[in-house]
């Protein structure tokens, strides 16, 4: 017997059925989908909920992919996308969504139950540079992604200056040393 996505929507089972069966104890509402109970919430159903809903031509970052990777309860409103400025893709308007034109390499990405998200060493970069407020939880968030993506500062100095014409460098190269010297 074939066996139902771990994510579901109305495009697998009526609504009326998913909405049932939250009431019969067996899903619970994740995001814009729904999961079985036996279901243990992580990167895969992040991945899963955004790959439904989200353009197919976008790249999660910034704080959303951290989300995806596992850290936060809750995804950043808006979510936060980009997409290679090179595609010359244009991205009609989501509601809850802001999307950039970004330089991205495509390793700088990697790909999760179909959704593309930037890697942990791409994204604490990117929120090193982009964030207005770099405190606590943006460092310890930063902190995470490091111990997911297994790099240190010296990984993150030589990604950001292998980059040409990159804005907020030298603030990005700041806040990472602040935080590898509070480790």
């Amino acid at each position: 017997m074939p066996r139902l996505s771990p994510v579901l929507d109305p495009t697998d089972l009526p609504e009326a059925e998913l909405r049932a069966a939250i009431l019969d104890g067996e899903l619970f509402a994740f995001r814009d989908g729904y999961c079985p109970i036996d279901e243990i919430e992580g990167t895969r159903h992040r991945a899963m909920t955004l790959a439904r809903t989200l353009p197919p031509k976008v790249i999660v970052e910034r704080r959303t992919a951290a989300w995806v990777l596992g850290l936060g309860q809750a995804p950043p409103s808006p979510l936060e996308a980009c997409t290679d400025i090179a595609a010359r893709t244009r991205i009609a308007p989501v509601s809850g969504l802001t999307v950039r034109e970004v330089v991205i390499d495509p390793d700088e990405c990697l790909t999760i139950d179909g959704l593309r998200i930037t890697t942990p060493l791409r994204t604490a970069i990117d929120l090193a540079r982009t964030e207005e407020a770099f405190g606590a939880p943006e460092r310890e968030l930063v902190g995470g992604l490091a111990l997911l993506g297994r790099f240190g500062f010296e990984d993150c100095v030589a990604a950001i200056d292998a980059r040409r014409n990159l804005p907020n460098k030298h603030l990005a190269i700041e806040r990472l040393a602040a935080i590898e010297h509070a480790l």
